[in-house]
């Protein structure tokens, strides 16, 4: 399973990313979808995770409503203009980390 570490360092991306294919979500279910898609390997606690979604919406990435579903209120996540952009900046940075980081895990001691 994925580090604590690991997975905090990428969490923005991944709220982006999962934000960029789905035209809104709400936390439960962003959860929910990286547990899914990581085959269980990666889990994002609530704790994490609602902390992250407060600040992209403070930095301006993301709009947000509310409606009521089965009588309760729930929050809905959506990209802005400007966090589409932000989200296509970020999923490529990672990819060329993630490129890198195997080029040097690859290496054999001479």
């Amino acid at each position: 399973m994925a580090t604590n570490q690991l997975i905090k360092g990428s969490l923005t991306t991944i709220i982006l990313q999962l934000l960029s294919h789905h035209s809104q979500m709400y936390g439960y279910e962003i959860t929910q979808k990286v547990k899914e898609l990581s085959l269980g390997e990666i889990k994002v606690t609530e704790g994490a995770l609602y902390p992250a979604l407060h600040k992209l919406e403070a930095e301006g990435l993301l709009d947000t409503y509310t409606e009521i579903v089965d009588n309760r209120l729930r929050k809905y996540y959506k990209l802005s203009q400007k966090g589409k952009g932000v989200a296509k900046e970020k999923v490529s940075e990672l990819e060329k980390f993630i490129v890198s980081m195997q080029a040097m895990l690859k290496l054999k001691m001479v």
